[in-house]
């Protein structure tokens, strides 16, 4: 498995050159004749947003070192290849922790600033991007310049969720939020249908930081949109710190075509559903097993074998959000290849980036093996719902969109494209505007 693709390992995408960034404070020269560059990091977005084929790689993970911590006023600064995984372990025991957080910790400060990373509580803490009180940011042209909201500020937007078009962040300067223990109390709830599955969300947000659920995309008729809404608080619990070992668990092969299959598939989803308490009650679990339970396994993308998997996520208005999710979900569920959904009511707070995927409405991440046409045809009459009712995809989690669902999608693209470094790009971009160039 090389160490360089995406997540999903598709589409696949070979770069002419691999270059390291080892010190922040004698970064590596960017000849043009190297061109186009993209920083690359854990490799966890899943599209070919963190590809650049026949390009050079600028590989940040080497810039993975602490700078400061004020364990007082819970600031953190750092060089932008440290891992969430990594901060964790320095903050979680000193009663910190990340006001938002995806669904691994392993990613990088970087990635999660150019992807301006979402959580379970984007209707409490909006995303990442709006804790990143400033960073340092290398252009292709030799220039250092910090940019903060008051300095650099349109560079500063662009790149928070400008996908490492706009330079190589050296390091971040973090805003961190207090906890009273390293465990959450949380809850599941069961929710037969969509419908209450948004209604439980919306009523839970009030009460809860962390919202999120598992919807049963293989379901139907009656039982569409099925699932088991997941929240929970910081909690003390016992207040002891244990750490967190890293797990011995790895998937070592590339999985066989037939290992994950519609009928095992809903034969687990079946049986998860009926396992959750008819009756509801809090529990206290460790913060680990509630925001990270997939990175117990390491590459565990590797269970989709060899030719991968697709990511598909989109948030839709909250007006048409019901409707345009549930034929969402009846149109990929006839495919019987929606294995891995994941729901989700965003907030209202304000993105700072000018690419920022997340805003007020119903988000849904699907898993789908890339195993023929008949996905990508499904894709594309989905991506036509999203369209219709003036939502977006996420463009960390794309492989396929076409051009004119992401500008749709992102109208402030062409805004954002005037602050790309001219040395840049990806093979994500290039595939999403090369049929028009930026005024």
């Amino acid at each position: 498995m090389s160490r360089y693709e995406s997540w999903g390992r598709y589409p696949r995408a070979q770069q002419r050159r691999v270059l390291p960034a080892f010190w922040r404070g004698d970064p590596p020269a960017l000849d043009p004749a190297d061109a186009p560059y993209l920083p690359y990091g854990l490799g966890r977005s899943y599209g070919d947003c963190c590809l650049n084929a026949d390009g050079t790689l600028i590989d940040a993970r080497p810039l993975s070192r602490f700078i400061a911590f004020d364990a007082q006023a819970g600031r953190l600064t750092c060089e932008a290849g440290v891992s969430l995984a990594e901060i964790l372990n320095l903050i979680v025991p000193r009663g910190w922790f990340p006001p938002v957080t995806p669904g691994t910790k392993f990613i990088t400060v970087g990635g999660a600033i150019a992807n301006d990373v979402h959580g379970k509580n984007h209707h409490r803490a909006g995303t990442f991007g709006r804790y990143v009180r400033r960073f340092e940011l290398l252009r292709s042209d030799g220039r250092r310049l910090l940019c903060s909201p008051d300095e650099n500020a349109e560079l500063y937007a662009a790149t928070i969720g400008g996908l490492g078009l706009t330079g190589l962040i050296l390091w971040a300067e973090l805003e961190l939020k207090p906890i009273p223990g390293p465990q959450i109390e949380l809850e599941a709830v069961r929710c037969r249908s969509l419908a209450e599955f948004v209604d439980r969300s919306l009523e839970s947000d009030a009460s809860d930081e962390y919202t999120a659920g598992w919807i049963d995309g293989l379901s139907r008729g009656g039982r569409l949109g099925r699932g088991v809404l997941l929240r929970g608080n910081h909690a003390r619990g016992d207040g002891r710190w244990r750490g967190v070992k890293p797990s011995p668990l790895r998937l070592p092969f590339d999985a066989p075509g037939f290992a994950l299959n519609p009928l095992g598939v809903e034969a687990f989803n079946a049986l998860y559903y009926r396992v959750q308490q008819r009756k509801e009650r809090r529990a206290l679990a460790g913060y680990g097993a509630f925001f990270y339970p997939l990175d117990v396994v390491h590459n565990w993308n590797r269970a989709y074998g060899r030719r991968g998997f697709l990511q598909w996520q989109c948030v839709v208005p909250h007006d048409d959000g019901a409707r345009a999710a549930s034929a969402i979900l009846e149109r990929l569920g006839a495919t019987r290849r929606a294995w891995f959904v994941v729901g989700k009511v965003f907030g209202d707070l304000p993105s700072p980036g000018m690419l920022s995927f997340p805003r007020p409405g119903l988000t849904l991440a699907i898993d789908l093996p890339n195993d023929g046409p008949r996905v990508f045809e499904a894709l594309d009459a989905v991506d036509r719902i999203v369209l219709e009712v003036g939502g977006a995809l996420y463009p960390a989690k794309d492989a396929r969109m076409a051009p004119a669902t992401f500008r749709a999608g992102f109208p402030r693209w062409r805004e954002f494209a005037r602050q790309i470094d001219p040395a840049f790009s990806s093979s994500l971009w290039r595939r999403l505007t090369h049929d028009e160039a930026p005024a």
